[in-house]
């Protein structure tokens, strides 16, 4: 592990650049950190990279090293594994640039909720737990954007990557032990679909109160939520500067496509252009007519009352399990995929046409799932052990009179 007294590289160029992606040509295994900035960009501004290779450390300043694809693209195809910690806006990176991601990828994170009862925990956190150490702090509320860059900020954004290696070699032997290599491998690659997807997934049912809204209203919010995105993209600014969520809904709520009850709406400022207006005119306009079998929302069959009650038994089964087995409740699913699970079993339904639910698929199904479909099933029984133990609850098999 490099110390943090380790001398570093500084790249701030193409030509040290392209020396640096030589070199990490063979390393068997990268460290990856990155500095960023979302506040005032549609998409996360990059604004230092930090790298680790056996006793090598490096920064990389993206301003002044010149294009960045040749690193991701050495990222992406080396035969090396690529370390990081919470690695969702490094692999948009890597995506954007390359369109792969990091080879190889292992999460700090997600590996160390395989291995312990929390997830997602912080980089500090795991490394203090596993590790026992304590990385620097100090620098939290850096802006990243502004040069000249001080030792200090350099030495606190290093400290990201210092500890990167033995977290590996750590998080492997435990997981090893514990026989979750393949879980974790099974999530990894599920997590890095959904981080793909998500990239072109248009994402307008996460607008903030539209959950009692009806059918042409939700139809309305996605032609506002499309136009906020391609215009925030247009002027590189976060989607809220466009048109704040509240004012959607606001708008979905009215369903008039009339300009001038459009900017009489309390909120919308009143330095809005008449293009603009005329711009979400159009919008609501396109919703009021849009066909609404898009919108799902099919009538579904009232699930029976027992249900709830069947999951509100259950749900804590989901919690001892995990806490006896050390991994993270929180990355295994929650009271509501349990419900899933239930309705599922007993065919409450046909919610599941197109794919069993979460419980009931992979790995999740080979540490929860079977077993609470055991208890269903009545083949397992729940009691009290030890009221006084972290695990209180044991699962007996249940003896059948011949």
């Amino acid at each position: 592990m490099p110390s943090r007294t380790s001398s570093h590289a500084t790249i701030t160029s193409p030509s040290a650049l392209a020396e640096l992606c030589r070199e990490l040509h063979d390393a068997p295994l990268i460290g990856l950190d990155t500095e960023f900035v979302s506040e005032d960009t549609f998409r996360p501004e990059l604004c230092l990279v930090q790298v680790a290779a056996k006793d090598r450390l490096a920064v990389i300043d993206p301003y002044r090293a010149g294009d960045l694809t040749e690193f991701w693209r050495t990222l992406a195809e080396g035969g090396h594994t690529t370390v990081v910690h919470a690695a969702r806006e490094e692999v948009n990176f890597a995506l954007a640039a390359c369109d792969q991601p990091p080879a190889k990828l292992f999460d700090t994170q997600l590996a160390a909720g395989f291995c312990s009862t929390e997830y997602p925990s912080s980089y500090g956190s795991v490394v203090a737990k596993f590790l026992n150490r304590t990385p620097a702090k100090g620098e939290q509320r850096t802006d990243w954007r502004r040069r000249p860059l001080s030792d200090a900020q350099i030495q606190y954004a290093l400290e990201d990557v210092r500890f990167l290696f033995p977290l590996y070699d750590e998080l492997q032997r435990q997981l090893t032990r514990a026989k979750r290599t393949v879980w974790f491998e099974e999530e990894s690659q599920s997590w890095l679909r959904e981080v793909r997807e998500s990239r072109d997934r248009p994402r307008w049912r996460k607008v903030s109160g539209i959950g009692s809204l009806p059918t042409r209203s939700l139809a309305i919010v996605r032609e506002l939520w499309l136009w906020r995105q391609a215009e925030a993209e247009r002027r590189d600014v976060p989607p809220r500067r466009v048109l704040r969520d509240d004012l959607i809904v606001e708008l979905a709520k009215r369903r008039s496509d009339q300009p001038d009850k459009i900017q009489a709406i309390r909120g919308m400022q009143q330095s809005v252009s008449r293009k603009v207006v005329q711009q979400l005119a159009e919008c609501i306009h396109r919703g009021l007519h849009a066909p609404l079998d898009e919108f799902g929302r099919r009538p579904r069959e009232p699930l029976p009352t027992q249900l709830n009650l069947l999951g509100q038994f259950l749900a804590p089964a989901l919690t001892s399990i995990c806490r006896s087995a050390n991994v993270a409740t929180s990355l295994v699913g929650t009271a509501s995929d349990v419900r899933d699970l239930i309705a599922y079993r007993l065919e409450f339904g046909d919610r599941y046409e197109d794919e069993p639910p979460l419980l009931a698929r992979g790995w999740r199904a080979d540490l929860v799932g079977h077993l609470i479909e055991e208890l269903l099933a009545g083949r397992k029984s729940i009691r009290i052990d030890d009221p006084l133990s972290e695990h209180p609850l044991a699962f007996d098999d249940v003896r059948k009179d011949a």
